[in-house]
């Protein structure tokens, strides 16, 4: 590997670092801007089995290796151990080692560069195992769901243009060119792409020159492509002077644009860090006054899985206490193994009785209990519904998740809503005694609405909504093929009526009416954890943004208040929560993705990270966002399984009239809740 000086390309949050050409080249010779044979990265995996974990957790094992990051793994445990660095023949080489047979609307790949790149070449060299696949390059990659590939398959070289589709089930691929070319099963090609302008150039050496003109991606990354096992060496991306020339400008634009926004905005300092080793968990916290003092506290919960999978999970050990690190109760018996999920358990803090003190409801063998909130001491409980679903394997239910909402129009939220994994869903009175039951695909989390403007709620479930006596006010069931990830009902636009929102995992997001007709539905991947605000005032109305997650983990889509995508970008490989954050007490909100160093941060309204988290050592897997101090805007808490750390803004606090936006309420908080954050400000 030749050796040049690095430069650290600010990407959106992370950092990549790739090779930059030395001033001593002549102007005539082409610039590198990446180089790699792989000899400096130790053998080992680079893609790992974290599975569903990334959803909503950030891992080390998600961040770039070298130059490149794993863009797409499926749930198949084999994607997700496909890439690792490895020898052939004494030689080191990047390995994708797994063979993807089905779902054609994603393929492995690995992706390395800036998403500023615009006129380069790319040479590669690779050896497939088996010519009864793709395998080559992505280039001028958005994301690894647009994007140009060349390379070979079934006896052809291929040059394709990738995009998003316009249904679930239409292609998504285009043949900008394509020729007749064999080879042999693992012998080596060298692939090389030129891209300028709208100009395409592509060759396998010894075979056919393939050539296209399009300019629908005008700039992006690369990317290794492998539907089948192959062998990666030898990847080098050069520009001509011009074009790089033009590149610098760009990228120094960039960081100079970011470094202002960061300037402007407040910087996170710590206000509060406690242990929680032993008894601490993932992304399983929940937050409200437990004691009476009028001050947030936190409540633990560790989990016990029964499995398959994550199918049956109940609470194994709570733990409440206060942001001064105190324990007020712990009820179960800790265990520092318990401490990961991948899915919601049935608990909350809420005062479920409306005397003023919060309770904690919870689900614990196959009880629903609703303890006092300062002692954990049980006021009363009831056995879970019983479940008649055929395969279960238990007669009655753990609780996937609990929510609260006003059903019989008290005034308060004092019903409570518990539901199976899947498939049924029930509805309680304070007492916990039952309403009514209605199956359908209930998805993750409900949202309750009062859509008739009767003091009573309607509830949304997965795609039906159920009006407050349990009846099936619509269903859209038989259109949605895969489960819920996220669903609320918002007025996006001043004096328009409200609408849905649903992020239908792999048939992307969609917004209705609430009639239930379908205004609005765009095929982007497996969508979820979407969030709605105001993520930019010089738009009308608020706001969604998504992420994606299997198959197409990271990319993050931007709509409109009239559901129209206005941008998207992939600035990480890993899939988060999207948490609104009110960081400045102005009207403009930011997300969070994760609270990582060099990934993470606070993203604006384009998809820009505009706040960094301090490098301090502070833990990055999980995080929170809530007013905690009680100046109106946002806290963030993050964690891990050891220890909390609370972070706040270094002008905290603040005064005068500042936003404060109105929230999912803290009593009703999921893993796969839609985030739902309207204007407000302290003065209403």
């Amino acid at each position: 590997m030749r050796n040049f000086p690095a430069l650290a390309a600010i990407c959106g949050s992370g950092v990549v670092t790739w090779v930059l050409a030395v001033s001593m080249i002549s102007a005539s010779e082409p610039i590198v801007v990446l180089e790699d044979d792989f000899r400096t990265l130790p053998s080992r995996l680079v893609s790992s089995p974290v599975g569903a974990h990334t959803e909503y957790h950030y891992l080390p094992e998600t961040a770039p290796v070298g130059n490149w990051g794993v863009s797409t793994f499926s749930w198949q445990g084999e994607s997700q151990r496909a890439w690792r660095v490895q020898r052939d023949h004494g030689q080191k080489v990047m390995a994708q080692t797994f063979t993807k047979k089905h779902e054609p609307y994603w393929h492995p790949m690995l992706v390395a560069g800036d998403p500023l790149w615009k006129d380069y070449s790319v040479t590669a060299r690779f050896a497939p195992q088996s010519t009864n696949g793709r395998c080559g390059i992505a280039f001028r990659y958005q994301n690894d769901r647009c994007y140009y590939f060349f390379g070979i398959e079934n006896g052809q070289v291929r040059l394709l243009k990738v995009r998003h589709a316009t249904a679930l089930h239409t292609p998504r691929e285009k043949v900008l060119s394509e020729a007749t070319f064999e080879s042999e099963p693992s012998e080596y090609l060298v692939a090389t792409v030129r891209v300028t302008g709208s100009r395409i150039e592509a060759c396998v050496e010894g075979g056919p020159t393939l050539k296209a003109i399009d300019d629908t991606f005008d700039r992006g990354r690369i990317a290794l492509l492998a539907d089948v096992p192959a062998f990666f060496s030898d990847i080098r991306v050069t520009m001509a002077q011009r074009a790089h020339t033009t590149y610098m400008t760009s990228f120094q634009a960039r960081g100079k644009e970011l470094a202002q926004l960061r300037a402007a905005n407040p910087k996170p300092v710590l206000w509060k860090k406690m242990s929680t080793l032993g008894f601490g968990v993932g992304r399983n916290l929940r937050f409200g006054d437990l004691d009476g003092d009028g001050r947030i506290d936190v409540l633990i919960g560790q989990v016990v899985h029964y499995g398959p999978g994550d199918r049956y999970s109940e609470l194994s050990c709570l733990t409440a206490m206060t942001f001064d690190g105190k324990i007020l109760w712990q009820i179960g018996t800790p265990d520092k193994w318990k401490d990961h999920l991948t899915n919601d358990v049935g608990f909350q803090i809420h005062d479920l009785d409306s005397d003023g003190r919060n309770e904690v409801v919870y689900c614990r063998g196959f009880e629903l209990i609703v303890a006092d909130g300062a002692t954990g001491k049980t006021k009363y409980k009831t056995p879970t519904p019983r479940t008649d679903r055929k395969g279960s394997r238990y007669e009655r239910i753990l609780g996937d998740c609990l929510y609260f909402c006003d059903l019989r129009g008290t005034g308060h939220p004092s019903d409570v809503i518990i539901k199976d994994r899947y498939w049924q869903v029930w509805a309680m009175n304070s007492r916990l005694e039952p309403l009514w039951t209605g199956k359908c695909k209930t998805g993750h989390y409900p949202f309750a609405y009062d859509v008739d403007k009767d003091g009573k709620d309607e509830l949304a479930v997965g795609y039906t909504l159920f009006d407050d006596d349990g009846t099936k006010l619509w269903c859209l069931d038989s259109r949605i093929d895969d489960h819920c990830d996220g669903v609320a009902i918002a007025t996006f636009r001043k004096h328009q009526p409200p609408h849905l929102l649903n992020a239908a995992s792999d048939e992307g997001i969609f917004f209705a009416d609430l009639s239930g007709r379908i205004i609005k539905h765009s095929y982007l991947g497996h969508v979820q954890n979407p969030a709605i605000a105001n993520f930019r005032d010089d738009l009308a109305g608020l706001e969604t943004v998504s992420i994606n997650f299997w198959r197409n983990q990271g990319i993050l889509n931007f709509f409109d208040a009239d559901h129209n995508r206005y941008h998207d970008c992939e600035p990480v490989q890993c899939g988060s929560m999207c948490l609104p954050v009110n960081w400045t007490g102005r009207s403009e909100e930011y997300f969070v993705h994760s609270p990582n160093v060099d990934e993470g941060g606070m993203f604006d309204g384009w998809g820009r990270c505009v706040v960094r988290f301090p490098d301090d050592g502070h833990p990055d897997m999980c995080n929170a966002v809530l007013d905690i101090t009680g100046d109106c805007r946002d806290e963030v808490v993050v964690w891990d399984p050891a220890e909390i750390w609370v972070y706040t803004q270094d002008d905290n606090p603040k005064s005068g009239r500042l936003y404060r936006p109105k929230r999912n309420p803290l009593y009703n908080y999921s893993n796969y809740q839609a985030s739902v954050s309207l204007p407000g400000w302290s003065d209403d």
